[in-house]
């Protein structure tokens, strides 16, 4: 195994260790932290005020490296504007959130803790990448 395969999956089990140990793999925690006009739960705030804090403090330094440890590159995105499509994907996004407490990350995290849950939202959620996926392909070759 090579080492970008080796950092990325331990990369990710560290981030699905922590969506567990946070709660955000619990639908039902999601949602109450979502429904602020009724039984708000405000605990995944120290999930996000912690991410937050982490990026602030880290990210340029971690940047300013020149490369990662065990990549050629830095896989960032080369968009510097906000348009129509970025808009439109967060509130996609954003809505698939509400209605299900769930995203890809805590989703797949789910899986590893047993959430009945994440067994049906994982299999709708790849419908839907794989939908978007034939979308983009033919409008590109409609182009």
């Amino acid at each position: 195994m090579s080492g970008v395969t080796l950092s990325a999956l331990a990369s990710g089990a560290l981030f699905g260790l922590g969506l567990a140990i946070s709660g955000m793999t619990d639908a039902r925690r999601v949602l109450g932290f979502l429904d602020v006009s009724g039984a708000f739960d405000p605990s995944l705030l120290y999930v996000l005020g912690g991410a937050a804090a982490t990026t602030l403090l880290l990210f340029r330094g971690v940047l300013r490296r020149g490369r990662p440890l065990f990549a050629d590159r830095f896989g960032l995105s080369d968009a510097r504007q906000i348009d129509a499509r970025l808009i439109g994907g967060a509130a996609i996004f954003g809505i698939g959130w509400g209605i299900a407490g769930y995203c890809p990350g805590p989703a797949l995290a789910g899986l590893g803790v047993g959430s009945i849950e994440a067994l049906w939202f994982v299999p709708a959620m790849l419908a839907g990448m794989t939908a978007h996926r034939l979308v983009e392909r033919r409008m590109a070759t409609a182009r």
